[in-house]
């Protein structure tokens, strides 16, 4: 099969077109023809950091995380698919699991789920990465209908997930953008756009709040915004984060009571520890899809698996516009 591998770590043209072999379906995967893929920014980390990154495969190495195909083949004790099944999933790309930038990739049946029905392949290949870790942030954080939700970088990957998410869960959600095509797409998605370049933290919260806060804070920015995620959250709040790699006073959080939830959606996948909670979720997520209140924004560009190089580049250049994908 054709594939994009790694054979060094680096820059954005280390990925070489090539000839390998196609993977053995084995006990408990399925073996899936990959028509799309995505790009998310641990892709790019692993790329750049290699063996730096305690969860980057060793080289040589096909990358790459989410995908959408259509099921070849069953291993034994699968259940809940069959030869000809369009699925979607997060299933390789680090530690030991082969990866998406490939025509096929053996994928276990805990990690996959049937693709979205009104979705196509590259919508779908969009969504399992940045829909497990919105879905389950917002669900640890305990969301509940009527409350003040804010999504930090609303016009992202993750975030522009969450804020739909949190709608579906009947939150009022507001999200920070900057710029009128970020602050465009907030307000497209159903929520109330916050110009974070503008608006001080202590200014908005007053706006929407009435200076309490809000309930939860999704904040997928991470760095120095962590600060002001616990400056907006109210009083005995909750703040998610997928972006936690920062050293800072938790001073305001204590003094707030604040929970702190950090996502690292990747454990199940690293550690194979509870698996099946992924299939779970994607299926959880397919329901929302076909209900008509979640859908994918992709960025304007388009890839072919030789272009994945541009594709990490587009991604790193932060003009992109929810998910970069990439057709197989």
């Amino acid at each position: 099969m054709k594939a994009m591998v790694v054979n060094n770590f680096g820059d954005v043209d280390v990925f070489n077109h090539v000839d390998v072999p196609q993977p053995s379906v084995k006990t408990g995967h399925v073996l899936v023809n990959i028509k799309a893929t995505s790009v998310n920014m641990v892709d790019t980390m692993i790329r750049q950091m290699g063996a730096d990154l305690p969860l980057s495969p060793p080289a040589p190495a096909i990358l790459g995380m989410d995908f959408a195909g259509i099921v070849e083949e069953v291993g034994e004790d699968v259940k809940h698919f069959k030869k000809g099944d369009e699925v979607y999933g997060c299933a390789g790309g680090l530690a030991d699991l082969p990866g998406t930038l490939a025509e096929y990739i053996v994928a276990d049946a805990n990690l996959i789920a049937l693709k979205p029905n009104n979705l196509s392949m590259r919508e779908a290949a969009a969504l399992p990465l940045v829909g497990i870790t919105a879905y389950e942030g917002l669900q640890r954080a305990g969301i509940k209908p009527g409350q003040n939700v804010l999504v930090h970088g609303g016009s992202g990957g993750v975030g522009h997930v969450a804020l739909q998410l949190a709608r579906h869960s009947g939150a009022n959600v507001f999200s920070t953008g900057g710029g009128d095509a970020q602050l465009a797409l907030i307000e497209k998605l159903g929520a109330t756009p916050i110009n974070y370049r503008t608006e001080s933290v202590e200014s908005y919260v007053q706006t929407h709040t009435e200076g309490k806060g809000f309930d939860i804070v999704f904040d997928s920015v991470g760095g120095e915004n962590m600060t002001n995620s616990f400056e907006a959250a109210a009083l005995n709040g909750h703040v998610a984060s997928t972006v936690s790699l920062v050293e800072l006073d938790l001073s305001t959080a204590h003094f707030k009571g604040l929970s702190l939830h950090v996502v690292f959606m990747l454990i199940p996948m690293l550690h194979n520890h509870k698996r099946e909670e992924h299939a779970k979720i994607l299926n959880a997520i397919k329901e929302i899809v076909e209900a008509g209140q979640l859908k994918p924004v992709i960025d304007d560009s388009e890839f072919t698996l030789e272009q994945i190089g541009n594709a990490h580049e587009r991604l790193e250049s932060g003009k992109a516009m929810g998910k970069i994908v990439v057709t197989v």
